[in-house]
């Protein structure tokens, strides 16, 4: 069996009366983010050390039952004797240790042992030290075994500092981690309300970056959650609320072409589309985190289906084409039915790039329909639009098969 211990001990710099267990990133405290690794590790026991019961340590009893994980809560070193056995695995999370959960996951699921950090840059962090080269990082993976030499030691001792001394004793290995983890906020110890408050853009910054250039619309979503992301969170904003305003100005742009005002709908789209975007990277946020797992975002393939469905609609009623020839309305649907194909099809074909991004960019396709729609000829738009989507694909492609088209 695995087991998780947390603690929620250690006073708050500066404040006596707070803990730093309960300090918030991203409107969750430290220790629920802790529970989340514990339990991505595979953890079936929780045990979290403090010297009362609060509505907090209610909070994360429910969440780790409702992970399937049993629930301890021990006020001394001793209480935990009877939890652990000599064949389980202990994980240990130290108070106020706050880290990337893909990097812990990868260096705890690796062997037994406790991490550490070069010293220096570790003390500075507010790590303790080890020896005279390594401080302890926060983090141990230790044998179930080497837990009943706590029955030796005093029973007022920390638990955490106990455990680390055991460790040390034991000759358990200790696994160096990279100065690098510190340095960019993958690894962090917060021991304050201010560097709480101080880390939190980083950890979203961390939590929202991407490996492609982001398109204009994505730059102003990830945006949008590096500014407002901390005050939704802490308020208790979830992504599905953020999707409902995504949803909610979808059906303003439907009812506001309905009633011929086509340049506002396209507008609107865009933003609904921005909303969708924010909601995802809110969600992203929460399931990267642990916080949410296993939960989806709350707006998806079928939201930006739904999107493009409204710009082929609002495009075919701003259509100029069944007022001025004698043709069928449906010729009027058939320029944007086929743009927003290609805006679909051309990523899927076209080496990844920067423009194959901008293809994916909502906002900037609701711009564009918009600036048309009030300044230029609008089919004229659609359609030259097309062309030049065709001719550069094929500029950017090559045929399949080269020797098919070889001369003989």
């Amino acid at each position: 069996m695995r087991v998780g211990l947390l603690s929620i001990t250690d006073a708050v710099s500066g404040e006596p009366q707070g803990l730093r267990g309960y300090l918030t990133i991203g409107g969750r405290s430290l220790a629920r983010h802790q529970l989340g690794l514990a339990l991505a590790l595979g953890c079936t026991r929780i045990v979290v050390v403090t010297e009362a019961l609060t509505g907090e340590v209610i909070a994360l009893q429910h969440a780790a039952e409702a992970g399937g994980a049993r629930f301890h809560v021990i006020t001394s070193a001793h209480a935990l004797l009877p939890l652990v056995t000599a064949d389980d695995e202990l994980f240990v999370l130290g108070d106020g240790l706050l880290v990337l959960p893909a990097v812990a996951l990868a260096q705890l699921d690796e062997a037994v042992g406790v991490l550490a950090l070069p010293v220096e840059a570790g003390m500075a962090a507010g790590f303790e030290r080890i020896d005279i080269n390594h401080a302890y990082a926060g983090a141990m993976r230790l044998p179930g075994r080497l837990v009943a030499g706590l029955g030796d030691l005093p029973p007022e001792w920390n638990t955490h500092a106990a455990l680390l001394r055991l460790a040390v004793q034991g000759r358990m290995p200790l696994h160096l981690l990279p100065q690098a983890v510190l340095n960019d906020g993958r690894w962090t110890l917060v021991r304050s309300e201010d560097q709480a408050h101080a880390f939190e853009p980083v950890w979203l910054r961390l939590h929202t970056a991407t490996g492609h250039v982001r398109s204009p619309g994505d730059w102003i979503a990830a945006r949008t959650v590096h500014q407002a992301g901390p005050a939704l969170l802490h308020a208790g904003t979830r992504p599905w609320v953020v999707a409902l305003g995504g949803v909610v100005a979808l059906l303003l742009a439907v009812g506001s072409g309905w009633f011929g005002w086509r340049t506002p709908g396209f507008v609107l789209l865009a933003l609904a589309w921005t909303l969708a975007r924010v909601a995802q990277m809110m969600a992203r946020i929460e399931r990267e985190s642990l916080l949410e797992t296993g939960k989806q975002a709350p707006t998806g393939a079928w939201f930006e289906l739904a999107i493009d469905a409204a710009f082929v609609t609002l495009a075919a009623w701003r259509s100029e084409i069944p007022q001025t020839a004698t043709l069928s309305f449906a010729f009027a649907w058939f320029a944007p039915l086929v743009l927003m194909l290609l805006l679909h099809f051309l990523p899927r074909v076209v080496r990844t790039g920067r423009v194959t991004w901008w293809l994916r960019d909502r906002l900037l396709a609701g711009l564009g329909f918009a600036v048309c729609s009030a300044l230029l000829p609008f089919d004229i738009c659609l359609r030259a639009a097309v062309v030049a989507l065709l001719v550069w694909a094929i500029t950017k492609t090559s045929p399949a098969n080269p020797d098919l088209t070889r001369p003989d």
